[in-house]
């Protein structure tokens, strides 16, 4: 998976920041750049493959819910005349 420049970009600052203010240690960038590429190989497919289960199951939910959608007769102007 390619992250775009700016996500990549904020999320090595991230890092950075993660590991100076929680682990109290600082890193550069090729350690950051090594972390961010092992947690995007290693957790990203789990990650997307949830976020897919999920929006399939949003979807479903939504699409079922059109059988309950009553709609007005169709050609019904004269009908009603």
């Amino acid at each position: 998976m390619k992250l775009e420049q700016d996500t990549e970009t904020y999320l090595l600052n991230s890092i950075r920041r993660f590991f100076a203010e929680e682990m109290e240690m600082d890193i550069g960038d090729l350690k950051a750049a090594r972390i961010l590429d092992f947690f995007v190989e290693e957790m990203g497919p789990s990650i997307y493959n949830q976020a897919i289960v999920d929006a399939q199951a949003f979807f479903s939910e939504k699409v079922a819910d059109l059988a309950g959608v009553h709609n007005p007769a169709e050609f019904n102007y004269w009908k009603k005349r």
